[in-house]
């Protein structure tokens, strides 16, 4: 008789959610052969920042996952740097105070420690993947947003060694295609081309590299969200860890 599946929780926002514009890596995962003994749970939710994936642990740990993935942070920094994106995190997430890079340690750190005690999944954080394509911009709103980015994943990664977990590279894997291969800087946060770019793919049918060709993005399809160029190097990184 077979073994029943090992379960891979998948825990995060957009990016990990796959819907809309954004690259679809858990199903990308899931097509792949070698992973038919795993069965990925996916918990994404859009425009979750830590405080609210912590909230939503109930959910992970009622599956019982023998792995966890955890990719949080690019909306903590989008909150930190823009105030736009501020006031709509803290009304649309009823988030309790304003979003700092102490409040993501703390968050990040209780959902260490819930998944730790709760269940007996192996753990893997992910560092942030870059916001923009330009790593050496001039431009201040896409250097604070490459300067918070590489804060955050230092944290995550400080937060996984502390409490005995994994941490997925994706900042360092996305960053080095970025490098070899700059693209445009990401010089405002605006609602209106996130809806527009929904709206394309979700009702016209355009595809997430589609998107990516028509707004100039090489990595991205808006420059948050990544197309399937950059999303199969997160792939990559997580296929090394769930068969670690």
């Amino acid at each position: 008789m077979n073994s029943a599946p090992k379960i891979i929780a998948c825990l995060g926002s957009s990016s990990t959610a796959g819907k809309g514009q954004a690259f679809d890596w858990i199903a990308e995962l899931r097509r792949r052969p070698r992973n038919g003994q795993f069965k990925f749970r996916n918990f994404g939710v859009g425009g979750d920042l830590a405080y609210n994936a912590l909230q939503r642990l109930p959910d992970v740990l009622a599956c019982r996952p023998s792995k966890v993935v955890v990719w949080v942070g690019g909306n903590d920094v989008l909150a930190l740097v823009s105030s736009k994106a501020r006031r709509f995190f803290v009304f649309s997430k009823r988030l309790p105070c304003n979003p700092s890079p102490s409040w993501f340690r703390e968050n990040l750190a209780e959902i260490a420690r819930t998944l730790k005690s709760e269940t007996e999944a192996d753990i893997g954080f992910c560092s942030l993947c870059p916001i923009g394509e330009a790593l050496d911009s001039a431009d201040p709103f896409q250097s604070e947003l490459n300067r918070r980015v590489e804060e955050y994943s230092a944290i995550v990664a400080a937060v996984a060694d502390a409490e005995g977990c994994s941490c997925i590279s994706l900042y360092e894997a996305i960053s080095e295609a970025i490098r070899a291969s700059p693209g445009r800087a990401f010089i405002a946060f605006k609602f209106l081309p996130f809806y527009r770019d929904a709206f394309r793919v979700v009702v016209l049918r355009q595809s997430p590299d589609e998107v990516a060709r028509r707004n100039g993005w090489l990595f991205h399809t808006d420059g948050v969200h990544l197309n399937s160029r950059a999303g199969r190097i997160v792939a990559d990184r997580i296929q090394e860890f769930i068969e670690a």
